[in-house]
């Protein structure tokens, strides 16, 4: 039985970093990445998403002595003009960089290479990055740590419906207490420094981020009160924690908070 208990720890803490992993790698802060081939070599490029205090760094290789750069920016989702700045070589890069904006301002930019008659935008359509404020290290590190924890106990809860004798109670209490604590109270205040309001989910907005802390939160509480009332229906502990990781496999920040210019 101990040995049984010990792989479904294992499996969860599997299952778990997995989905940590995809979220990350594959949400809108993730730099955009890509290669192309200009001027004879092949430019591999890391564009950013994401930053914080001050102007953001845009920083790509530069093939040859030869190889000149432009960035293209505007402020998303609006009717400026693009603003076309050269940028400046630092060894055997090509450095630009983007005016800082307030908290959840995006930017859409380009970077465009030239040498001679040849020409390349990075990326084909525009990169939007967006800036956000500096979130304090103790309020992330609990935040994130509380989180990951919920997700793993969460995890593991869904699977001890596979256990002959499955025994809910602690695992949907520690659950819900993580999730509420990393997600419903850490969240926003997370939120507002960072993007400069608390809750952006609905019914106010559209931010999936919110909104799926949500649902995960709701979904454990509903089969927390069920399990209480009626002990043999594990289904709905398995049925959160399957939720639980579809929700969370969202990448971080879809439909996050957007400045708006206009």
């Amino acid at each position: 039985m101990v040995r049984k208990s010990s792989a479904l720890w294992a499996l969860a803490l599997l299952i778990t970093l997995a989905s940590a992993v995809y979220q990350r790698m594959t949400g809108p802060s993730y730099p955009a990445r890509g290669k192309t081939t200009f001027a004879g070599s092949q430019v591999n490029y890391r564009l950013p998403r994401t930053h914080g205090d001050g102007d953001a760094e845009v920083r790509v290789p530069a093939p040859t002595s030869a190889t000149a750069g432009t960035i293209a920016w505007k402020r998303n989702n609006t009717r400026d003009a693009w603003t076309y700045l050269p940028m400046t070589r630092d060894g055997q890069d090509l450095v630009a960089h983007l005016p800082h904006q307030p908290p959840a301002g995006k930017l859409a930019y380009r970077v465009i290479l030239q040498e001679g008659a040849e020409r390349v935008t990075l990326h084909g359509a525009p990169v939007v990055i967006r800036f956000k404020g500096e979130v304090p290290i103790p309020v992330l590190v609990v935040h994130i740590f509380c989180m990951f924890t919920g997700m793993l106990l969460s995890t593991r809860a869904g699977l001890e419906y596979f256990k002959a004798n499955p025994d809910y109670s602690k695992l949907i209490l520690w659950t819900i207490a993580l999730l509420t604590v990393g997600g419903m109270i850490l969240g926003p205040v997370v939120q507002k420094y960072a993007f400069g309001a608390f809750w952006t989910g609905w019914p106010f907005g559209a931010d999936l981020t919110d909104n799926k802390t949500a649902v995960a939160w709701l979904a454990w509480i509903a089969a927390g009160l069920k399990l209480r009332r009626d002990p043999g229906a594990g289904a709905w502990a398995l049925a959160a924690a399957v939720l639980t990781l579809v929700v969370f496999a969202i990448p971080h920040s879809v439909l996050g908070s957007e400045l708006k210019y206009e």
